[in-house]
């Protein structure tokens, strides 16, 4: 590098990098930072140029790791950028180009150099080197502190995305989190390829759109690292290589374990922030509190839960901060939420099990408010092209919802056999039950076809524990099989499916018809069930409701259109006394995250951060810096 062009195999013996790198102190006033800055160099646009750029430069990285914490070249650096930066809108509007291309070049570096850092040290490692003299391992002195908050609260006011250091500035993390909320929230697109870093000034333009237009395809790559130019891929060409980095580093904040005596201010920021049209006084204290527009959250959170890190985001939000829950719960358009969930759980070969996790939840978050469970049966949907088992033409939200649900538990108990994925799927039918409106009738077949899958299932186990027991009669002292820890899983689940059926026979049976026509047109299902001691109380309603509508069928005669069976049945749900069913008690389920499955939510942040890691060439093992505290 220096007054000429460059390229990457030229690197290594590139004289200004070697004097950057060596043994010799260089002052942030010598005007060799003039020289290393006036560079040509084509900014990698995607993950191999920069891992060629990264292996060019093994040599110079590994002489500044060695030198630099007696040289201070590193903290000259930073400071040569500072001061530059200082500058920058005098420059742009002098049309001083050459400044703003040096104060580019050097960020450009800056980054370069601490990602190796970043990667390869510890934190007492890292400090070491933002020093400017020798000093005692562990003793840094305050000049260090205030280089790294100056230089992070410039990057930040800036709306600069390379944060990492924020970690160890607390006073800043509303603003954080803010900003990469916001990064999420605005979804900017990496600038076109063939972009440069100076381009002509269109006519109209005020004195900073050459600087800030020429600029921005530079600053992109160097803080998305990569992620300009590059040719996407189809399913990806609507992603921000800017939010997705910000989304995952806010949730490896959000999840880092609290300090003994201090709580997780990044977990405590999310939790508090509130919308920018609520006017009350934030509770005191609240020293992580923020505003945030809560109209383009939502609208973001909607159009990205193809994004497993999108989802957990509104997992954490829905959970953990009761403003958002409260304010999402009172749109009106919360089909455009909900349609995506489905739309994952209803693709679930496709999607690993923490994305089906995250979308369960969030609907058994959501189902826990009446008002919600309410509304769906309200909205209606036409034509849903991505449920493909059946032509669904009109149907409500909430019966979508039911099928979508069913057909997990069905996929459930063929492939995965999840107890944890299966008890939140019963208890989000649950928590609607009662408020079951106008089902379809293919959700009301879907109900009792997963009844009778069960029955078939229950039946079988049954049987195959008689013929063992039968069997060890005669043999010899051999193991059997737990054929009653079998039985007992699945006569929960019956039963749990028989109280979502009786708690919509005793709160709505007048406004499900489709129901009580399923219900009759496969009551010999439920004979063997009635005098079973596990379901013999739950059994009376539906035993009562069956009863009363077969004697009015037989009544009216046979053959019965299904449009004559309907009239009916709705007739007769007018006319059957409400006391003569019995009342028990309101199935109500609150999700708990205590009850996720051990080490849950950790792991499956680190896996995504990972994921995205290899993709933008960080080595796996660069982001143990984040587990420092987080287990």
């Amino acid at each position: 590098m220096g007054a000429n062009s460059s390229s990457i195999c030229e690197l290594p013996e590139n004289e200004y990098l070697k004097r950057l790198s060596g043994a010799e102190a260089v002052s942030e006033n010598d005007p060799f930072w003039n020289q290393l800055l006036s560079f040509n160099f084509t900014t990698p646009t995607s993950s191999a140029e920069l891992k060629l750029l990264e292996e060019a430069t093994i040599s110079i990285f590994k002489s500044l790791v060695e030198n630099n914490p007696r040289t201070g070249n590193l903290g000259a650096l930073i400071k040569v950028f500072l001061s530059r930066t200082k500058e920058l809108k005098i420059s742009a509007e002098c049309q001083n180009h050459l400044f703003i291309w040096q104060a580019h070049n050097a960020l450009f570096i800056i980054c370069c150099l601490l990602k190796v850092f970043i990667c390869q040290m510890s934190e007492e490692e890292l400090q070491l080197h933002f020093t400017y003299e020798e000093r005692m391992p562990g003793s840094y002195g305050v000049e260090c502190e205030d280089l790294i908050e100056e230089l992070l609260c410039l990057l930040f006011t800036g709306s600069v995305f390379e944060t990492y250091f924020f970690l160890f500035s607390l006073p800043y993390t509303s603003r954080l989190v803010k900003t990469l909320l916001y990064n999420f929230i605005r979804q900017e697109r990496s600038p076109p390829p063939g972009s440069h870093v100076f381009q002509q000034q269109t006519d109209g333009g005020g004195l900073l759109y050459g600087f800030a237009s020429g600029v921005a395809t530079g600053l992109w790559t160097v803080f998305t690292l990569g992620g300009v130019g590059s040719k996407p891929a189809p399913q990806q060409e609507q992603s921000s290589p800017l939010a997705n980095q910000s989304l995952l580093l806010l949730l490896v904040l959000a999840n880092l374990t609290d300090a003994p005596d201090t709580p997780n201010p990044y977990r405590q920021a999310i939790m508090s922030f509130k919308n920018t049209q609520d006017s009350t006084a934030f509770p005191s204290p609240s020293p992580h509190a923020f505003q945030i527009n809560f109209n383009s959250l939502y609208t973001a959170l909607c159009e990205q839960q193809k994004s497993d890190q999108a989802t957990l985001l509104l997992y954490i939000l829905l959970h953990q901060n009761s403003n958002v829950r409260t304010y999402m719960l009172a749109r009106t358009d919360m089909e455009n939420l909900v349609l995506p969930i489905l739309e994952i759980l209803y693709h679930v070969e496709e999607r690993n099990s923490h994305h089906v996790y995250m979308a369960l939840i969030i609907l058994l978050i959501l189902t826990e408010d009446d008002g919600f469970n309410r509304s769906i049966h309200e909205v209606i949907l036409k034509n849903i092209t991505w449920y493909s088992e059946r032509v669904l033409t009109e149907i409500s939200l909430g019966s979508l919802l039911i099928l979508v649900v069913i057909r997990t538990i069905q996929y459930n108990m063929t492939r995965t056999r999840d107890k944890y994925l299966h008890t939140n799927c019963l208890a989000a039918l649950a928590n609607m039950s009662a408020q079951f409106r106008s089902l379809h009738q293919y959700a009301a077949q879907r109900i009792i076809s997963l009844f009778s899958l069960l029955s078939k299932k229950h039946n079988k186990v049954l049987e195959q524990a008689t013929q063992t027991l039968r069997g060890s009669l005669s043999s010899d002292d051999s193991p059997l099989p737990d054929y009653a820890q079998d039985l007992n899983v699945i006569e929960e689940v019956i039963r749990m499916m028989l109280e979502i059926i009786n708690s919509c026979l005793t709160n709505s049976l007048h406004h499900n018809p489709n129901l009580v026509y399923a219900l009759l047109y496969k009551r010999d299902l439920f004979e063997q069930f009635r005098t079973h001691p596990s379901f013999q109380d739950i059994m009376q309603n539906i035993d009562l409701v069956i009863s009363f509508f077969s004697s009015r069928l037989e009544q009216a005669g046979a053959q019965l259109s299904v449009e004559r069976v309907l009239e009916i049945i709705k007739q007769g749900a007018v006319a059957l006394p409400k006391d003569r069913l019995r009342k028990f008690p309101e199935l109500k389920f609150k999700y708990v995250e205590e009850e996720q499955p051990e080490e849950f939510f950790i792991p499956y942040v680190w896996s995504l951060v990972y994921n995205s890691a290899v993709a933008l060439y960080w080595n796996p093992q660069d982001i143990q810096l984040f587990t420092m505290d987080s287990g």
